[in-house]
């Protein structure tokens, strides 16, 4: 991205003088972003392209929309959104990134960001320069393979919520995706805090501000959760989870 100096509220991956090297080999994200077949000569040779991040502060960017593509980046701490902007000037919610997440996905066509990638709280990530993990995945088989993988699953996750779903389903599937993502970062799938804001959440789902938390409230009423401003506890996982798979057959309730 060589307008990252020019580009106002842009984090520079490479603003340090030196590069950091990350022991990806003792990483608790290791499982997430790097495929479990390498060697531990092809984990040190992945190693050598990562630059760890100095902390980036909520409201910061990784990416802006029409960016170069240079890099891409691992999510190491924190939460980021990824949105764009529309011709009317309203915000559209993409994504939420968590630590394990790979962003920067989005410009491999086109060589530019499509999207405006922001931190919602103090964060930081491993960043690798595209043409070099590029190089590299065509050595290792198994780099290349989880990289399709991440893309498949982003393809699947877009078609998920494009389906003719109702407000409640949306809102299921999101909780139950979220308590998943936590589980296979070893924290609790019941139980967990939200970096992101109501109006957020309900520009992803699709909905309007006012009908996601209706639904949410609706959802309390029922016994499913228990929601204190941004904390979330399930209570009824097996209830959720039944909400959620009736709307992944895209059957509306």
């Amino acid at each position: 991205m060589e307008n990252l100096a020019i580009s106002d509220n842009v984090h520079d991956f490479y603003d340090q003088p030196v590069r950091i090297q990350i022991a990806c080999s003792r990483c608790t994200l290791r499982k997430l972003c790097l495929p479990r077949r390498l060697s531990v000569d092809e984990v040190q040779r992945f190693e050598q392209l990562v630059h760890r991040s100095n902390p980036i502060q909520s409201g910061q960017h990784l990416f802006r929309a029409g960016d170069e593509f240079r890099s891409v980046a691992t999510i190491r701490t924190g939460c980021f959104k990824s949105y764009v902007i529309d011709d009317e000037g309203q915000e559209h919610v993409l994504d939420f990134h968590l630590p394990g997440d790979i962003v920067g996905l989005d410009a491999i066509h086109t060589r530019l960001h499509k999207a405006n990638v922001v931190a919602l709280d103090t964060s930081a990530v491993c960043a690798l320069a595209f043409e070099s993990i590029s190089s590299l995945a065509l050595q290792m088989p198994a780099l290349q393979s989880q990289m399709f993988r991440i893309l498949s699953r982003r393809i699947s996750e877009l078609e998920d919520i494009a389906a003719d779903l109702s407000a409640d389903q949306r809102m299921a599937m999101f909780l139950m995706s979220l308590s998943e993502r936590f589980a296979s970062r070893g924290y609790s799938n019941c139980e967990f805090s939200l970096a992101m804001s109501r109006r957020d959440v309900a520009s992803y789902l699709r909905l309007a501000t006012e009908t996601a938390s209706r639904v949410l409230a609706r959802f309390q009423l029922a016994g499913m959760l228990e929601v204190d401003r941004k904390r979330v506890r399930i209570l009824e996982l097996d209830q959720l989870r039944a909400l959620s798979c009736n709307g992944a057959t895209g059957k509306k309730g």
